[in-house]
């Protein structure tokens, strides 16, 4: 779900002609990314931004223009898979680089990188756990010492944030996601990220850092099979312009909003339907449950919310079928037999239809 602002900047953008690849101050042919490099740069400190169509493609371009025949380290707690089936060592192994795994699943000291860098290390990668988490008798190397060692011995140092963030989610009390600009200001040389997710706007994967690397990704001859359309681009520019002041950010992203909002607001409106659904004859009750935010992303932040909990008298699993095939589709959680629908993911536009959805899987089993 895009913020209001970036749908109706897609509209103007792609309802009329655009600048997007025409320097109108030169008169001639443009840079495709000047408009979303300047987005980034009014918002964080960075040299220079790229914008590619995932952030899997993010990874890959990376590794296949600065690390091509080259060997990557990165740590074995750190070798994640992500949904559909997206492994950092299958991307490694198709962009051309050579995985150079070091420490343990649990453990990883900086002289294990120390030991495995040799002539033929192009780059120092540390990946985001992103939708896991290793917890107990555990180390993990810091950015800031990677980059020491890094900047002892010449190498850049790659950071794939998975999920990327702008705003400080410790301040809401949800976890301890690392912002974009700590990375940055942590000395990554390279921080990939995707668009969606907690960023909150189109399927994209940013690619943030030195200049000088960057450049070299831009003349990679894959940058144009991985580029993004204008529509895209429009999106992205307007979400980051929200960026520039947090509270607008979190009232206007649908994503970050629904993140941030408070329970009580969660537990009015569950009433409500639940009020409804009586009226219906369909009872239910308004029960605290967690929500689990981030698409993944956040895997251990349970956020306090209200459940709709309906017994639907069949078997589970068939009544979520049912909701699923209806129009609209509803998707649910079931527990301890119950069909929950999770009230802060559902807006007030969208009560009076969801109503009806429900009324018709529960009346065409009765």
């Amino acid at each position: 779900m895009l913020p209001k602002e970036a749908i109706e900047h897609i509209v103007d953008i792609s309802s009329h002609y655009s600048n997007l690849e025409y320097d109108l101050r030169e008169g001639k042919r443009g840079k495709r990314y000047v408009h979303i490099i300047d987005a980034v740069k009014r918002l964080i400190n960075v040299e220079s931004a790229l914008v590619v169509n995932n952030n899997a493609a993010a990874v890959f371009l990376c590794l296949n223009t600065l690390a091509k025949g080259k060997e990557v380290i990165v740590s074995r707690g750190e070798l994640v898979e992500i949904g559909g089936s997206f492994r950092i060592p299958d991307v490694m192994s198709s962009s051309g680089a050579i995985l150079r795994e070091v420490g343990t699943t649990n453990k990883t000291h900086l002289n294990d990188y120390e030991n495995a860098i040799n002539e033929n290390t192009a780059l120092l990668l540390k990946v985001h756990q992103s939708n896991f988490r290793i917890i107990g008798f555990t180390k993990e190397t810091s950015i800031e010492e990677l980059v020491s060692i890094g900047r002892k011995k010449g190498i850049p140092v790659m950071v794939d944030l998975g999920s990327g963030c702008f705003i400080d989610l410790k301040k809401y009390g949800l976890t301890n996601e690392p912002t974009v600009q700590e990375v940055l200001s942590e000395g990554a040389d390279i921080v990939t990220f995707s668009g969606d997710k907690l960023l909150g706007s189109a399927q994209a994967g940013f690619i943030l850092g030195k200049s000088y690397l960057l450049e070299k990704i831009a003349k990679n001859p894959l940058m144009r099979a991985f580029r993004v359309d204008k529509m895209t681009l429009a999106a992205l520019e307007a979400t980051l312009r929200l960026y520039l002041d947090e509270e607008e950010a979190i009232k206007k992203i649908p994503t970050l909003k629904m993140i941030m909002e408070h329970p009580e607001s969660i537990k009015k409106r569950a009433l409500k339907i639940s009020r409804l659904l009586k009226k219906e004859g369909i009872l239910t009750k308004v029960k605290e449950d967690l929500s689990m935010p981030g698409g993944g992303s956040l895997p251990e932040v349970g956020v306090k919310t209200y459940v709709v909990a309906l017994n639907p008298q069949v078997i589970p699993q068939d009544f979520a079928k049912k909701l699923r095939y209806g129009e609209p589709p509803v998707i649910v959680r079931i527990k301890d037999d119950l069909i929950l629908f999770d009230v802060r993911t559902i807006q007030d536009s969208e009560i009076h239809s969801l109503i009806k959805a429900v009324k018709e899987a529960f009346y065409s089993d009765h």
